[in-house]
């Protein structure tokens, strides 16, 4: 593994969309990102976040939930990003030598309310959300570390 090569998406739980910034960013930049991502309190990936990246495309037969101490002391990141406002703050502390620490937070689609088709909205918009910050974040960073 290359630590300046290497990114690490955090959330509080790693069940939607730290996993879904993790597909994403693989499947846009995974040749030039080796791409990881784990939660404070790890949970299991919530079958809505599986069921709108199969709509989109992506197998997440691989995914698993993971927690941020499988990386502790073993690892080291170009950069962590943080995708919900609960990890933010916990993130320079857990990885201080990461080179990048970033906060991209999204709303958490596991919270929201109402029928199945309108929690099922809110997992589709944070997958296009955090697909779009991604999108840009990879045209500002990639012409700088090629």
């Amino acid at each position: 593994m290359n630590p300046t090569r290497d990114v690490l998406f955090v959330c509080t739980r790693n069940s939607a969309r730290s996993q879904m910034a993790e597909a994403i960013l693989r499947r846009l930049a995974g040749d030039r990102y080796t791409v990881h991502s784990a939660g404070l309190y790890p949970d299991e990936i919530h079958p809505l976040t599986v069921r709108v990246m199969e709509e989109a495309g992506y197998d997440m037969s691989g995914h698993s939930s993971k927690g941020v101490k499988e990386f502790l002391g073993r690892q080291h990141f170009r950069y962590v990003i943080s995708v919900c406002e609960q990890a933010a703050p916990h993130c320079p502390r857990i990885f201080p030598n990461a080179l990048n620490v970033l906060s991209w937070p999204f709303d958490d689609p596991a919270a929201a309310a109402g029928s199945e088709d309108q929690r099922i909205e809110a997992f589709r918009r944070a997958r296009e959300e955090i697909g779009q910050q991604i999108q840009a974040w990879l045209s500002d960073t990639l012409p700088n570390e090629l």
